[in-house]
């Protein structure tokens, strides 16, 4: 077990400031939605990550909750589009669209490309913002799948 802890930095996850490979992390919908939260901050920079992300839904190949597209955006950075987020607003039972399991499935694909690719790990604070979920229950999933492995994880706060 890796005693490794998360990095928190003050800025924009869409910037990482680390040398080498660097992939990326988000959480999208399940509903073929792009357009809030994150996402506008990737667009802006990068437009094939959403291009990807509709022909992907479109194609509904193994386009699920859990499953994760690797989309390379420069010659070292990769996009994570993490399918995370059940729906746009939370059920009947007012659970929100966050997906804990699969988000855990999808962490699980992270890591393995990250030590495929020798990468470190940048992200917001996935599921936290529209997808209603609590850091409380996202930062042991990031323990368990990816610093447990030794990757490097650098978590941004704008």
């Amino acid at each position: 077990m890796s005693l490794t802890s998360i990095n928190y930095i003050r800025g924009d996850a869409t910037e990482p400031n680390y040398s080498g490979n660097k992939i990326i992390v988000h959480v999208c919908n399940n509903v073929g939605a792009w357009g809030a939260g994150f996402v506008l901050s990737i667009s802006k920079k990068w437009k094939e990550p959403e291009i990807q992300y509709y022909n992907w839904y479109n194609s509904q190949s193994d386009f699920r909750l859990g499953a994760v597209q690797f989309v390379a955006v420069e010659k070292s950075i990769w996009v994570a589009n993490l399918i995370g987020q059940h729906n746009l607003v939370p059920d009947e039972n007012k659970n929100p669209p966050i997906r804990y399991n699969a988000i855990s499935e999808g962490l699980e694909s992270i890591g393995e490309f990250a030590i495929k690719k020798n990468a470190t790990v940048h992200m917001p604070r996935i599921g936290c913002g529209l997808a209603g979920g609590t850091w409380e229950k996202i930062e042991p999933l990031l323990q368990k799948h990816l610093l447990n492995k030794n990757i490097k994880v650098f978590v941004y706060d704008l």
